[in-house]
């Protein structure tokens, strides 16, 4: 009897944190012969990269349009605005209830595999009798943190997550020793944000705990390598089965890719040819946080306090004129014997593939933890949103990161960034934490042990 081919339906929130791990999970379940339908909007589904041609024919992009909802023109993606228009995004995304449904409805897939914000994904399962499976591209501990759907929304979540207090401490079911918890300044955010009401009608937790509550098991972008005794508490406290798909690592930077660098790489490429192995710091913070400008430039003058060589790939705030605006004046000049400032966008995984970076100062995003640990680079951390405090507790508490030192209000000075830097890179005392991530690479890099 022929096997009959599984489809699957995958859907992520409208954010490349969100949409970069359901294209890899889309290239690992190709990869096991299931058919994917990837659904997003039509200008994201244009950014996202192109699967393996092997792998292709498998894999589906199916367009929804987004209506615009006082939206900036061609805006689709957290990416696109300010922090503002966050819940119009969210409010236009929740339009899609009805063209999911009926794509769920037309194609009769065997599973809908769920990002936690578009909650309506369990009603659409419900309703069509399809199973519902939620993925995660956070990590286990972020997800053990936030906790079961009980204390999510309801009375549940007043009772323990009512307070900036509530957030600065592991919760009461975690049973073992745990730093994974928000900093004061980090936790007002968090409250408000993730458990306080809004214009959409429900809360980003209430999201979180309807999905669940739907859904049948839920996959978490992890592996028991580096989480296992929080994937086995969280399966505990939702009893449901928590499925660890591996860190799904991007495949590596291709000939092709390297062919069409723009000169202003080409430089900065053949610069990184020159400097020592495992020498360079690469600082990147993505395109979501949107740093001000102190804190731009605490870091510009901690990396030169530091006196290491660096590459920064820098995107121009929006209180910045031009790209030289964005640094202290005459800093790139101060730096150019041993640093490079780029604007705009960087290849980060063909950087930090390269064998003469070393290190990275980043937000702690788990898909940016998750990169740097493939390579075993050194790993400063300075979160800013969402759960990258969580994910940088996570990292210091195994041993594979440094966080910079805040103050009490969140702000830091150059000497808290030059200090940290220092320690991971080229102090003694970084000599540990060093030689475990070096071991922690030959597992994160383990492309087959991901696969299985």
């Amino acid at each position: 009897m022929e096997r009959k081919e599984i489809h699957v339906v995958l859907l992520p929130w409208l954010a490349f944190g969100h949409m970069m791990p359901f294209h890899e999970l889309a290239i690992s379940l190709a990869k096991a012969g299931i058919k994917v339908s990837y659904i997003s909007t039509p200008n994201n589904l244009r950014r996202l990269p192109t699967p393996p041609p092997p792998l292709a024919a498998l894999i589906t992009p199916v367009a929804l349009p987004l209506p615009p909802l006082d939206l900036p023109e061609n805006a689709e993606a957290t990416v696109d605005i300010p922090m503002e228009k966050l819940l119009s995004l969210t409010m236009a995304f929740d339009l899609l209830h009805r063209p999911f449904k009926q794509f769920v409805s037309d194609h009769s897939p065997d599973w809908i595999i769920s990002d936690f914000i578009p909650h309506w994904t369990s009603d659409v399962a419900r309703d069509l009798g399809v199973p519902l499976l939620t993925f995660s591209a956070f990590s286990a501990a972020t997800n053990v943190f936030f906790g079961p759907p009980e204390f999510l929304s309801g009375e549940g979540q007043k009772r323990v997550r009512s307070s900036i207090e509530s957030l600065t401490s592991p919760p009461e079911w975690v049973t073992f020793p745990s730093a994974v918890a928000y900093r004061r300044f980090e936790a007002a955010g968090a409250l408000f944000g993730f458990f306080g009401d809004n214009p959409t009608g429900i809360s980003a937790a209430g999201r979180v705990g309807k999905t669940l509550e739907g859904s049948r098991a839920v996959a978490i972008r992890s592996c028991r390598e580096i989480e296992g005794e929080y994937l086995s508490l969280f399966e505990q406290i939702i009893g449901k089965p928590v499925i660890p798909v591996g860190l799904l690592p991007p495949l590596k930077s291709n000939k092709a890719q390297k062919q069409t660098r723009d000169e202003n790489w080409t430089q900065i490429f053949k610069w990184l040819d020159y400097q020592k192995p495992r020498s360079v710091l690469f600082v990147g913070f993505g395109s979501e946080c949107k740093l001000n400008k102190e804190e731009i430039h605490e870091i510009a003058h901690g990396l030169e306090k530091s006196e290491l060589p660096f590459l920064w790939a820098l995107r121009k705030p929006t209180w910045a004129i031009e790209d030289l605006d964005s640094v202290p004046i005459e800093f790139t000049d101060r730096t150019l014997e041993r640093g490079r400032v780029s604007f705009g966008w960087a290849p980060q995984r063909e950087i930090l593939e390269h064998p003469s970076i070393g290190g990275s100062l980043f937000h702690a995003g788990w898909g940016s933890v998750i990169e740097t640990l493939q390579f075993g680079h050194s790993m400063v951390v300075l979160p800013l949103i969402i759960d990258q405090g969580l994910n940088a507790r996570l990292m210091v508490e195994k041993g594979l990161a440094i966080e910079a030192e805040r103050s009490e209000d969140g702000s830091f000075s150059r000497d808290d960034i030059a200090k940290a830097l220092k320690l991971a890179m080229v102090s003694k005392e970084g000599d540990e934490m060093r030689a475990r991530l070096r071991e922690a690479a030959k597992m994160a890099g383990h492309q087959k042990l991901h696969d299985g």
